[in-house]
């Protein structure tokens, strides 16, 4: 006890089946009190930056991780593989991470019941095709796990990448399939259709003008949520630039004025509300 954990750790360490990923963790456990509550088990959130699969942006990486540290979570962040690096490499270092946090429940006082991906954009994409792909045969099989070991049980998707066709990001799906992906195989990551009874309740934000991620990629899943009886909550604020972050200096680029905007950071707040309940 007395000290938070912070650590990182190689993924290629943590399931000998993806023993050729460069991807990493950062791990940040805020340590418990015996004057709070020494057995507290804690909710865990894993954060996926964005990056349009071809990086993964810093701006959505600790910052974000820190914020919901001082709300008392744990905080994983994923820095998974992107370009060259294609499907689904990205998703089985997702998966692995869940089960990960599962595995060291003890040591980091995980709630397992409460493991919750965040994504941002194509880290949206990414935490989204977990919540729709946790029980496929595929992901199960390549990491040797127990397929209810990989299922998140919340997601917050910031301005995600989720759809393919009319509205798509489509250099997003260019980094994640290669550039001559047929429009199959991006159909068949377009994730609106991939939702189901077993999708994970869904927090969800965009802004209604975001020029690179059409708001029409939230609106898309937050419908096939409510065909399939998934509960969600959603916001849609009505003007800001895409990859907004926390909406304030700690996470807005260099010169980037517009990356400042209090009302459509009130995100963090709301997300960290929706979380209590979940």
């Amino acid at each position: 006890g007395c000290r938070m954990i912070y650590e990182k750790i190689n993924i290629s360490e943590i399931n000998s089946n993806l023993k050729d990923s460069k991807a990493f963790i950062n791990i940040y456990i805020p340590d418990n009190s015996k004057e709070i509550n020494i057995n507290k088990k804690r909710k865990t959130i894993i954060v996926c930056p964005g990056g349009g699969y071809s990086m993964t942006s810093d701006r959505e990486a600790e910052p974000v991780a820190l914020r919901f540290l001082s709300e008392g979570f744990n905080v994983i962040v994923l820095r998974y593989s992107v370009a060259p690096n294609k499907f689904p490499s990205a998703l089985l270092e997702l998966a692995t991470t869940v089960d990960y946090v599962r595995k060291m429940s003890e040591l980091w006082n995980v709630d397992n019941d409460k493991i919750i991906v965040c994504g941002f954009s194509a880290g949206g994409h990414l935490a989204g095709s977990l919540g729709v792909l946790w029980n496929r045969d595929f992901i199960s099989e390549t990491l040797g796990v127990n397929k209810i070991e990989l299922k998140p049980n919340a997601m917050i998707l910031s301005y995600p990448v989720i759809t393919n066709g009319e509205f798509s990001h489509k250099g997003s799906f260019d980094c994640l399939l290669g550039e001559n992906a047929s429009e199959e195989e991006r159909e068949e990551l377009s994730l609106e259709k991939l939702v189901s009874k077993d999708t994970p309740q869904t927090f969800l934000w965009h802004t209604f003008d975001d020029g690179a991620v059409p708001v029409q990629n939230s609106l898309r899943f937050a419908n096939s949520l409510k065909e399939n009886n998934v509960p969600f909550e959603l916001h849609i604020y009505p003007t800001g630039v895409h990859g907004l972050s926390l909406c304030e200096e700690v996470t807005a680029r260099k010169d980037e004025a517009n990356h400042i905007s209090p009302h459509v950071g009130t995100w963090f707040k709301l997300a960290v509300e929706w979380l209590k309940n979940i």
